[in-house]
């Protein structure tokens, strides 16, 4: 089972202000990435954003057993 301690944590300690319309290194940072590095970057991102836990996630429930009426 996954702990809250095995998942990314964000260190909201490192940040840097800039101006709002101000050059970001952004764009060519990512494309630097493979693919593959920017996909694993995204679901880490959401995995963070909505508190993802493979272990207990579980597929919903779609079929239902019906009884059959003698006759």
């Amino acid at each position: 089972m996954a702990t809250q301690d095995s998942f990314p944590r964000l260190d909201r300690k490192a940040f840097s202000v800039q101006q709002l319309y101000a050059e970001s290194d952004e764009k060519a940072f990512w494309a630097q990435k493979s693919p593959l590095e920017r996909l694993e970057a995204l679901e880490q991102m959401r995995q963070i954003l909505y508190g993802y836990d493979p272990a207990t996630t579980r597929l919903q429930r779609v079929l239902t057993v019906a009884q059959r009426e003698p006759g």
